[in-house]
């Protein structure tokens, strides 16, 4: 049987960039960057939502004249009755393929086939086939989940194409309060969108000066950024068919290079580490959950 080589993937942004960053992002992903499918869309944040709207309604019609497959996706939290009318539509649209993040959104979607976003806390594989009952053709999976543990939620799923979230900063939470207008003082109905001076996240110490996490708005990160370094042969044995990687302000179109040339065998561990340095990503770089290990545990060049 000929294994399919591994995709190459563009998460949903995460944090709150000016409509120029964005249009420099999605141009340079369209023309650039060997990315098979782009996710747009705003999942953490309703009151975000509406900055973008046009931003992206153009980005996904140059990324599609360039061959790359658009999926938009759904709030993970929808707080207000605003947002759950806005991720209703986008889960109705039958013209849209759509990542879900938020099983109320489940209820929208009576037809057309879905992705199930990292957000949605699929653990097992019987959870995954209701998903499938449904019409979810591929599920991103838990960020916290070891490969083995995806390996099996594949195995017990036929068909079911299988993402790994494979490079950024984790997404491990989101919260009804905002940690960046909490920061400034400010309450989050009037937040003034602070969150914007933090374009990859605010780093976030203990008390004792210690580097721990980075919150973005409402949404909670992991400090080091996840980079999956397994060899691709083993990703494949356990069923992933797809590595996503999460947009921040290194340059994305090197980034996704560099895991290209590692799906394909053409550079190794240390190569795909360097690469990524060289293109601008912080240390630390980490990548224990996919080895049943703490997340924190970091990766050697």
């Amino acid at each position: 049987m000929t294994v399919r080589p591994l995709e190459i993937v563009l998460g949903p942004l995460l944090f709150n960039w000016p409509a120029e960053r964005v249009v420099d992002l999605y141009a340079r992903i369209a023309d650039e960057a060997p990315v098979d499918r782009v996710y747009l869309g705003e999942v953490v944040c309703g009151k975000r939502e509406p900055l973008l709207q046009h931003t992206l309604a153009d980005a996904a019609e140059r990324l599609e004249k360039a061959g790359k497959v658009v999926v938009w996706s759904t709030l993970a939290l929808p707080m207000t009755a605003r947002d759950r009318r806005g991720v209703a539509e986008t889960a109705a649209d039958p013209d849209r393929l759509v990542e879900i993040n938020d099983a109320a959104a489940l209820w929208s979607r009576s037809v057309g086939s879905f992705v199930a976003g990292p957000m949605l806390n699929i653990y097992n594989e019987a959870a995954a086939r209701e998903l499938m009952a449904r019409g979810c053709t591929r599920l991103c999976a838990n960020v916290e989940l070891s490969l083995p543990a995806i390996s099996t939620l594949a195995k017990g799923c036929p068909g079911l194409e299988i993402e790994l979230f494979a490079f950024g900063r984790l997404p491990l939470a989101l919260s009804g309060r905002c940690y960046h207008a909490r920061t400034h003082g400010l309450h989050r109905d009037s937040c003034r969108y602070v969150c914007d001076r933090d374009p990859d996240g605010l780093a976030v110490r203990t008390l004792g000066g210690q580097d721990f996490l980075a919150v973005n708005g409402v949404q909670t990160l992991s400090h080091a950024y996840q980079v999956a370094d397994i060899a691709p042969s083993d990703l494949q044995a356990a069923g992933v068919t797809a590595l996503r990687l999460s947009p921040h302000t290194a340059d994305m179109v090197a980034v996704a290079k560099a895991f290209r040339a590692f799906a394909d065998g053409l550079h190794g561990k240390s190569d795909l580490l360097a690469s990524l340095v060289g293109a601008g990503v912080p240390t630390p770089l980490a990548g224990g959950y996919l080895r049943g290990e703490a997340g924190v545990t970091g990766l050697v060049r």
